[in-house]
């Protein structure tokens, strides 16, 4: 039985996908080309490490001739979002709160980082109170044509 295939991506993955979404596509040899890595890696690792990111759905390919052209259907924000999140809930059970204060306390932060983490948590508590006074001002008008 062969183990089961993870949702996240190993080294050699993340290594392909990095080379792909600065290309926006690229076949086996490209890909190849691109990966600075000593020593250089066999073309049949880097197409199979292809195939498996294709069967878990990072990736599509087109033919081209005789070549297949391989490009991301998974893009980069996206995979590492996800990849935050399969991290939370194995390491911090779905904890956000409990990865930040790991991060705080295993590695510290400068007033710099502070002061935009201070930012950041600003625009999001405004942008979520506007969109809430939306949410409120469109029940009103529901309410009031429903009269």
């Amino acid at each position: 039985m062969p183990p089961r295939q993870s949702g996240t991506l190993t080294e050699a993955e993340l290594r392909i996908m990095n080379v792909l979404w600065g290309k926006g596509s690229g076949t086996v040899q490209q890909v190849l080309d691109s990966i600075m890595q000593t020593p250089t890696l066999a073309y049949n690792s880097v197409l199979t490490t292809i195939r498996v990111l294709e069967r878990k759905g990072y990736l599509k390919h087109l033919k081209d001739g005789r070549a297949h052209v391989y490009t991301p259907l998974v893009g980069q924000e996206e995979a590492t979002r996800s990849e935050i999140r399969h991290l939370v809930g194995r390491f911090f059970k779905n904890s956000q709160e409990q990865l930040v204060l790991n991060l705080l306390e295993d590695q510290g932060i400068g007033e710099e980082e502070i002061g935009r983490l201070r930012e950041m948590l600003i625009q999001k508590d405004t942008v979520q109170k506007d969109s809430a006074q939306k949410d409120l001002v469109q029940k009103d008008l529901v309410r009031k044509d429903a009269k």
